[in-house]
């Protein structure tokens, strides 16, 4: 299930909403019991258990939840409501039902590595050892096993079994969160969460399960025990959901056709202008995508009382690469400089220090993205631009401003372009194509290809540019509150569910990662 989905927008949501919303303990009640009852029927029916035992289990599940409406204060059972509910959300995208338990388990057992680390007189480190080798066993194991496995035997001449691992949806992104909080409560940076629900609704919510944003647990520790809800909250939460919705529905999928029509003509065939309208449409489309993404966890965050940190901050507009992350997927940029790049000593023991610790920081961040050695090769471009720009050419493009603008317009899709094409050989045809006076094995079908796409997609292209300036926040930020605004936005919910139920709507782009 998908935000940008009929189902989580007129089912899933709302029933939700409902839930949470429940004041009185009769209602609590009602809610739990009802919810407990479907999670478990969709469980076993999933997993086909029939035996008594499992049976009994569950009911002692359902007595227990029941209990928990009844004994605790609300905003511990909006807690329960966020934890059960967004396990549920949960289910329905999980490709094997197994993954519903690995995700369970590891939240158990980090509440409780927490609890250890922070009781512990001896053994912090060995518990936050410990910890961190669990949480990263498992991301290392489903997605870096069979890419691993695979080169061993090509450089080693092995004949080792390749298993077909599914990725779990979300593993990066929870692992993130769960690593931070142990980090955090060995460092004393936060206290260990006593309460399991308070802790698994930090960990589940489902608003950033899926594609984060990456939120650490100091970020919200407060809100989980003490959040004000109010019909502003509400209102703001609704407003910023609609804006990322029109940015993915709108924009990125539109936008996006065009580069799925490049990839079913094959890079060998299109000439060199529609090979950069290619490039460009890519990079709208993974911008406000995710951006859209961000922006709908966000919305829904307000609506239940919490702040999720923002993710973008206008990264096309930026002069330089270094500036261009620090504006973009802000969280998991942060996440590298508190949990990696300082620990390893920063730019603290000199510019060599600095150079191997932002190499390690690059090299893990394509790691990240994906077990493929074209996101390794786009980590390493990426270290050697921004360290180019940092010894350099930094100072001349952040001084030169239209400089640095003409800079970022050619690195910004070139380096997508090695994000986007795992396949290095067809990323070797699609750079020749890019620049038609290198020698050509095929040449394109039709030269003027260009003008056909051109004419389909000339709208969408205008759209991505003029949202990645700040023009649209500022008008929005000064009429947020008129009805003209509420008319705009109405527009673009409805003009969204049309697309969905038209069927044009694809899979958040970030969920492979």
């Amino acid at each position: 299930m998908v935000f940008s989905s009929l189902e989580f927008i007129f089912i899933f949501l709302p029933v939700f909403m409902i839930a949470y919303a429940a004041s009185k303990k009769e209602y609590r009640n009602f809610v739990v019991l009802a919810g407990s009852i479907f999670a478990g029927y969709r469980l076993f029916h999933t997993l086909g258990y029939t035996k008594p035992w499992q049976i009994a289990l569950f009911a002692f599940a359902v007595l227990f939840y029941f209990w928990k409406a009844n004994s605790t204060s609300r905003i511990e059972y909006q807690n329960l409501i966020i934890f059960t509910g967004s396990v549920i959300f949960y289910s329905f995208g999980v490709q094997k039902p197994v993954y519903i338990f690995l995700f369970l388990l590891t939240t158990l057992l980090n509440f409780i590595v927490g609890q250890f680390i922070e009781n512990s007189r001896h053994a912090k480190k060995a518990w936050l050892f410990f910890g961190v080798l669990f949480n990263f066993w498992w991301l290392i194991f489903f997605k870096y096993w069979s890419f691993g496995t695979e080169n061993i035997n090509h450089l080693f001449h092995q004949n080792l079994t390749v298993k077909d691992i599914i990725l779990p949806i979300g593993i990066s992104f929870y692992t993130f969160q769960n690593v931070s909080y142990i980090a955090d409560v060995f460092k004393g940076k936060a206290k260990a969460e006593k309460s399991l629900i308070n802790y698994g609704a930090y960990i589940s919510m489902f608003p950033q399960l899926i594609a984060g944003p990456i939120v650490t647990y100091d970020h919200v520790a407060k809100e989980l025990k003490n959040r004000r809800h109010s019909m502003q909250k509400v209102e703001d939460g609704l407003k910023t959901f609609t804006i990322g919705l029109g940015y993915k529905v709108l924009i990125a999928n539109q936008i996006g056709g065009l580069w799925s029509d490049i990839s079913m003509i094959g890079y060998e065939s299109i000439s060199s202008k529609l090979a950069w309208l290619g490039i460009f449409a890519y990079s709208f489309q993974l911008y406000f995508d995710f951006c859209g993404y961000s922006l709908m966890a966000i919305g829904l965050g307000k609506i239940m009382g919490f702040d999720l940190p923002r993710n973008f901050d206008h990264p096309y507009l930026s002069l330089t690469m270094t500036e261009f992350w620090r504006r973009w997927h802000m969280t998991l940029g942060t996440w590298f400089k508190d949990y990696i790049y300082i620990p390893l000593g920063g730019n603290r023991k000199g510019t060599s220090a600095m150079i191997r610790n932002t190499f390690i920081v690059w090299l893990f961040t394509g790691l990240w993205h994906g077990a493929s050695w074209n996101f390794v090769l786009w980590g390493l471009v990426l270290f050697v631009i921004i360290m180019t720009e940092k010894q350099w050419t930094g100072k001349v493009l952040n001084k030169i401003k239209p400089l640095g603008h003409a800079y970022m317009f050619l690195v910004i899709p070139l380096t997508w372009l090695i994000f986007a094409i795992t396949d290095f050989h067809e990323l070797g045809i699609y750079f020749k194509r890019l620049l038609p006076f290198l020698p050509q094995k095929t040449y394109a079908v039709l030269d003027k290809d260009y003008i056909k796409y051109w004419g389909i997609y000339w709208k969408y292209f205008l759209a991505g540019f003029i949202f990645s300036t700040t023009l649209p926040q500022k008008l929005y930020k000064k009429m947020k509150n008129s009805p003209f605004t509420a008319i705009i936005l109405l527009a673009v919910f409805w003009a969204s569910v049309y697309c969905m139920y038209r069927g044009l709507d694809d899979p958040f782009m970030y969920f492979r990662f």
